[in-house]
């Protein structure tokens, strides 16, 4: 499913034939050394890539667009879509308490496609997606040594507001943005 499409990028699901592509970024140390609870750990096999994009095919099901983990596709006018380069997460948050309504926006980019702008690019389209959708607050949580994530978060407008051990029992730095929409009491 397609969600949409900035001046560079389509933004749709993870698809099958995605695997390979899936499997890159994911097996990547230089990736996932920022991502998920520690031990933080890369993808062993495609069939471990597999088994994970299942997964995330089975949570989206219960989720309404703009939520979803969607993959960064770059356009390249006259030529074919080339595979995805990373992916958006844009999910319900749950802290120890449950769901919170909030909501997280992410970005994981392969090491080849870093420092192109396509992280601000993608996080900022699904951001003005979220005030068309009414959704009036979104957070990003980055590892506390990754600047170049906190500096897309700066970038995309988000205000610092420091460190918390809140969120899947890691300590983190959380960034906050405020739809226009919730801003105007709408």
């Amino acid at each position: 499913m397609e969600l949409l499409r900035t001046p560079r990028l389509l933004l749709r699901h993870w698809e099958e034939s995605d695997l390979p592509a899936f499997y890159d970024l994911y097996s990547r140390d230089d990736v996932m050394r920022w991502l998920g609870s520690h031990p933080r750990r890369t993808l062993a096999t495609l069939e471990e890539a597999r088994e994970r994009l299942d997964r995330w095919h089975a949570r989206e099901r219960d989720l309404d667009p703009p939520l979803g983990l969607w993959a960064i596709v770059p356009l390249v006018p006259g030529t074919p879509s080339p595979p995805p380069v990373g992916t958006v997460p844009f999910l319900p948050l749950s802290d120890a308490d449950g769901p919170t309504g909030l909501i997280e926006v992410g970005w994981h980019l392969h090491p080849q496609h870093q420092g192109q702008g396509f992280a601000t690019e993608a996080a900022g389209a699904l951001l003005a997606a979220a005030a068309t959708a009414r959704i009036g607050e979104v957070l990003a949580l980055t590892d506390l040594d990754n600047v170049r994530s906190q500096a897309v978060a700066a970038r995309l407008g988000m205000s610092d507001e420091g460190t918390t051990d809140r969120w899947f029992g890691l300590t983190s730095r959380q960034f906050r943005k405020v739809t226009p929409q919730s801003r105007s009491g709408l």
